[in-house]
């Protein structure tokens, strides 16, 4: 079942913080959506396959903080 989260995340100012966070989310099966201006994320995921805290985790790995 497909499953959508808004995640705010601080640290992002450029399109490189863009595809770097949408190309790890991606690797690990989810689809990320950056809102730099809102300081946002929005992630596409199927819970089946991967979980929220996976997707925290790809995001904070690449130096962002989840607020």
């Amino acid at each position: 079942m497909m499953q959508n989260a808004k995640l705010q995340v601080e640290g992002m100012s450029c399109g490189h913080c863009v595809n770097s966070i949408e190309g790890a989310v991606k690797q690990i099966g989810a689809s990320a959506q950056v809102d730099l201006a809102g300081k946002s994320v929005t992630v596409q995921y199927d819970e089946s396959k991967v979980t929220l805290e996976a997707i925290k985790a790809a995001i904070e790995d690449q130096g962002y903080d989840i607020v």
